[in-house]
């Protein structure tokens, strides 16, 4: 017994690791392709972008694990099927659910493991993530002086390069606007061609520039000579430095991005759902005691103990039709103040509750990620069963058949929760639950070796059905 379970060990590791590690990287070439035009081009260090992969990896493993498991599980059973390893197996006295019993076990561990994962690493690697991808995002392009286009990348100065060669350095027909206090252009610099480059500590742009001449306008004296003075001189070479002190990438403080629901772990997610309801209750309370005053229009009562025949409430209140329009004018007036003192206070409940289903949402998400490993394992392994078909084939269109209504039917829910069209508790369980008695129907339709792919069965069912024996007559 103890070599089968390690034969199906053997059989599941290898798969799950490789179809973990291909669905991981294809999920990065997706971030890549999304995000390429924020990346390429802005001088990043190297060691950058690898951090923003690294993180970005860490925040598909909650999408890429249960695919994994899905993909792996059909292929094992459905390799074991496909070699008769799975009837030896039977024949030995050892039934299916037995030999999913190991597996069961690594699964569990494996959705455990996956828990842990989303409450503790998950969390910050998203803090890490997020918070890098929007300095990069807001980072400014490395290319600092394009072709033909007048660039203000530096404070103080407009510049356009006609022609730069292919080394990237060597420019020709330059240009150059300098601002003054009266932010003016009052200094304009033409040259020929010119060179640019960095110095060793990063820190300027240095453009030595050959052939050229400056124009610089100054204010005159004001005691002696209040004339302004145009001065012009030309030069062969001159040499101009710029600060990049501006341009480097700079990090924005984490702590702006904790208050999201996704760097959070259930103790905070707890704390912070708990917070808001009371904020929302208080609101509530609020609210209350700010309309009370206004309800004395709908309370006057029509009879009295005391009072054996009230007058009519025109009688009592207005005479006159100006009487009426008065009344009728204060009571809409009142209205609207009501109306106004509410309307803001209506929004902040509205956004309020809001939070409180999105942040309800990412509680519920993290026990979703283990029970989506279990459920798709309990469709995968029983499916693969059926189909007796290993490789990548036929397991990788029905696993991403499944995958994809896992998926969807998640997707759906979270957002009709978020939106409160659905409560979040349904909307986070609702791809489980649909998925879960597929599961146990396939579960049971693969210990009963039922042939439930099988086409003649089909189609011995069909030519029972009296419709098809007429039409195949006629």
């Amino acid at each position: 017994m103890k070599k089968i379970h390690l034969l199906l060990l053997k059989s599941f590791i290898r798969p799950f690791i490789v179809t973990l590690l291909i669905v991981m990287f294809v999920l990065l070439m997706l971030f890549l392709f999304k995000y390429i035009d924020d990346l390429i081009g802005k001088g990043f260090e190297w060691y950058i972008i690898l951090e923003l992969m690294m993180y970005n990896s860490a925040t598909n493993l909650a999408m890429a694990l249960p695919l994994s498991v899905l993909l792996s599980s059909i292929m094992t059973y459905g390799s074991l099927g496909e070699n008769y390893e799975l009837v030896a197996i039977k024949s030995a006295g050892i039934s299916l659910r037995r030999a999913m019993y190991p597996m069961m076990v690594v699964v569990f561990v494996i959705s455990v493991a996956a828990f842990i994962f989303s409450d503790y690493m998950l969390p910050v690697a998203n803090l890490k993530y997020y918070s890098l991808l929007y300095d990069a995002r807001k980072q400014k392009s490395a290319d600092l002086l394009p072709e033909n286009i007048f660039s203000s990348r530096f404070p103080g100065y407009t510049i356009r390069v006609r022609k730069k060669d292919t080394d990237g350095q060597t420019l020709h027909g330059i240009m150059i606007y300098q601002r003054g206090q009266l932010e003016i252009n009052h200094i304009v610099t033409f040259a020929q061609s010119g060179l640019m480059y960095r110095t060793k500590d990063d820190m300027f742009l240095i453009l030595k520039l050959k052939n050229g001449v400056r124009y610089e306008e100054t204010p005159g004296d004001i005691n002696y000579n209040t004339r302004q003075r145009l001065t012009r001189f030309r030069f062969d070479e001159t040499e101009q430095r710029f600060d990049l002190t501006d341009l480097k990438m700079k990090h924005t403080n984490e702590n702006e991005f904790r208050s999201a629901s996704m760097m959070m772990n259930l103790k905070q997610l707890e704390r912070y759902i708990d917070s808001t309801g009371k904020q929302v209750d208080s609101n509530v309370n609020v609210n209350y005691k700010l309309i009370i005053p206004n309800i004395k229009y709908f309370t006057v009562p029509t009879s009295s103990k005391t009072v054996k025949k009230p007058l009519p409430a025109d009688s009592a209140l207005v005479h006159t039709i100006s009487d009426k329009i008065n009344a009728y004018n204060n009571a809409s007036s009142e209205v609207r103040q009501v109306q106004e003192a509410l309307k803001l206070r209506l929004d902040n409940y509205k956004e309020n509750t809001k939070s409180i289903r999105r942040y309800v949402m990412e509680y519920h998400k993290k026990f979703v990620l283990s029970a989506g490993c279990i459920v798709l394992f309990l469709i995968g392994a029983p499916l693969g069963a059926i189909i007796r078909k290993g490789g990548l084939g036929l397991p990788v269109v029905v696993s991403v058949i499944f995958f994809l209504l896992y998926y969807i039917i998640g997707t759906i829910g979270e957002k009709s929760a978020k939106e409160g069209d659905l409560s979040p508790l349904i909307g986070a369980w609702i791809s489980i639950a649909v998925l879960l008695p597929i599961g146990i129907f396939l579960s049971y339709k693969a210990a009963t070796d039922s042939a439930l792919f099988d086409m003649e069965l089909y189609k011995r069912f069909f030519k029972r059905i009296p419709f098809f024996k007429i039409k195949k007559q006629a």
